[in-house]
């Protein structure tokens, strides 16, 4: 694939993420579609192979955080946030246990 095709599909990826993290947020979906077009405007003119691989880094590096550590917080009262997880986010825990069982 070529360098050209990959900065395509990363743009599109991290728009497709912000959309699914800032889902229902209209005031972070824009400032997050500004903030990507805006990092990718600036890198536009690069021509260097080494710095675009390092460019397309740091951007998959973005979304990978994106997707796995950003959870959406509602305002529900003056002093109160509501967390909203995505499915993606809640993984299987180990219960706790007050009493540990000892080893044979």
């Amino acid at each position: 694939m070529s360098q050209a095709a990959k900065v395509l599909q990363l743009f599109k990826t991290l728009h497709r993420t912000r959309q699914q993290v800032f889902k229902n947020d209209a005031r972070a979906l824009e400032a997050a579609r500004i903030k990507i077009n805006e990092e990718f405007k600036s890198n536009k003119s690069e021509a260097s192979p080494k710095k675009i691989e390092e460019l397309l880094k740091i951007g998959s590096d973005v979304e990978l955080l994106l997707r796995t550590s950003v959870i959406q917080g509602i305002h529900t009262d003056h002093n109160t946030l509501q967390l909203v997880p995505r499915k993606d986010l809640l993984i299987e825990n180990v219960p706790y246990c007050d009493t540990p069982t000892q080893k044979q």
